[in-house]
């Protein structure tokens, strides 16, 4: 006899499902009755659990949500130089990535599906890392620690490098980079980044 899924348990199984097919083929790609076969379910009792596939979706994008909430612990945690924080805060998220790369997936897929749902996993995932990057380096041109730049365009580049490696590492499994883990490939790129900004640590003593 099969064991009968409590509410939770049968959500989780859904939403889980749901990921891997919206990572696949885009919230536009994938069916009511194609989530339902896949779950072993009828569509009735998909929709006991999530009223409709755009309420499912939501589900899972706010699954996102959680690394936002480490962003701050991780800046806080550690030396507070510029280069510190930003290497903290990048792990969280390329970490983030590396264990759960549907999301991450389903972010590109979105991107070419809907405008609205992509701001949304930039501000989930990205927008702590460029406010933060833009805020500084505001900051540090001030005190000659990076040469005069657009912080806002840095910031542009240094999201635009953090995509790249994890989109290599975690999903194209690109051959060319396999000799670099995807953490020694983030500290590289982060170590080129702060050579383009032209950083200069703060003089003690």
């Amino acid at each position: 006899m099969t064991k009968r899924m409590k509410a939770a348990e049968r959500r989780a199984s859904i939403m889980a499902v749901a990921k891997v097919l919206f990572a696949d083929k885009g919230y536009h790609g994938v069916s009511v009755d194609e989530l339902a076969r896949r779950v072993g379910v009828s569509p009735a009792v998909l929709y006991q659990h999530f009223g409709s596939k755009e309420e499912l979706y939501e589900a899972v994008v706010d699954g996102l949500s959680a690394s936002r909430e480490t962003y701050i612990e991780a800046a806080l945690d550690g030396p507070d130089d510029f280069p510190s924080v930003l290497r903290r805060i990048t792990r969280v998220s390329v970490e983030h990535i590396a264990a759960d790369p549907d999301l991450f997936r389903m972010e590109l897929q979105a991107s070419l599906e809907s405008a609205e749902t992509a701001r949304r996993f930039f501000h989930s995932r990205w927008q702590s890392i460029a406010d933060y990057i833009e805020y500084s380096l505001r900051e540090l041109a001030l005190e000659k620690g990076v040469r005069v730049i657009n912080e806002r365009v840095a910031a542009l580049m240094f999201i635009g490098l953090m995509r790249e490696a994890v989109y290599d590492k975690c999903i194209l499994d690109a051959e060319r980079y396999e000799a670099f883990t995807l953490d020694e490939l983030t500290r590289q790129l982060i170590d080129l980044f702060l050579h383009a900004i032209d950083y200069r640590p703060a003089k003690t003593g």
